[in-house]
C-alpha cells in the first residue's frame, strides 16, 4: 500500500478538496512541483495551470488553478489558490458566460434602438414646432 498523506486544497475561503492523497503536482514558477508522503517542509509558488493529485486507489482527479501558494509542513499539505475549477465545470461556466454575453449584447442592441426611437421622436417633434411657428424650442 502506497503511504499517503493529508491535502486541503482551497478556492479562496472555500474548500475545493480535503483527503488522503498519495501524490499531488502543482504548477510551479521554474516548472511542475511533484509531492509525496514524508516530503520535506517548504512553501511554493503556484501559477496558473493544472493540479493533479492521485487517490491511494490510483484514480487521479485534475484541477485547474489561478495563482497561490503551497505549504508542505509535517506530511500535511495546504494548497491555497484563488480560484479552482475541474475540467468538466470550465467548460459549464464558459458556456454560462457566454450565455450571459449574447444576453447583455441583446439588451444593449435593444437599449440603442430605444435611444434612436426616442431621439427621432424628440426631432420630429422639434421639428413640427418649427413648423408651427414656435420659436423656443
Amino acid at each position: 500500500m502506497e503511504k499517503t498523506f493529508k491535502v486541503r486544497i482551497y478556492e479562496a475561503d472555500n474548500p475545493f478538496f480535503e483527503g488522503e492523497i498519495s501524490s499531488v503536482v502543482i504548477p510551479a514558477i521554474d516548472g511542475e512541483y511533484g509531492v509525496l508522503a514524508n516530503h520535506r517542509n517548504v512553501v511554493i509558488a503556484i501559477v496558473p495551470g493544472t493540479i493533479h493529485y492521485t487517490h491511494p486507489d490510483g484514480s487521479v482527479e485534475y484541477a485547474i488553478v489561478s495563482e497561490g501558494m503551497m505549504r508542505v509542513e509535517n506530511n500535511d499539505v495546504l494548497i491555497l489558490v484563488n480560484t479552482a475549477e475541474r475540467p468538466d465545470e470550465v467548460e459549464a461556466i464558459r458556456a454560462k458566460e457566454k450565455e450571459e454575453e449574447l444576453i447583455e449584447a441583446k439588451l444593449q442592441k435593444k437599449s440603442i434602438e430605444e435611444y434612436l426611437e426616442a431621439e427621432l421622436l424628440m426631432q420630429r417633434t422639434m421639428a413640427g414646432l418649427r413648423d408651427k411657428g414656435h420659436k423656443n424650442y
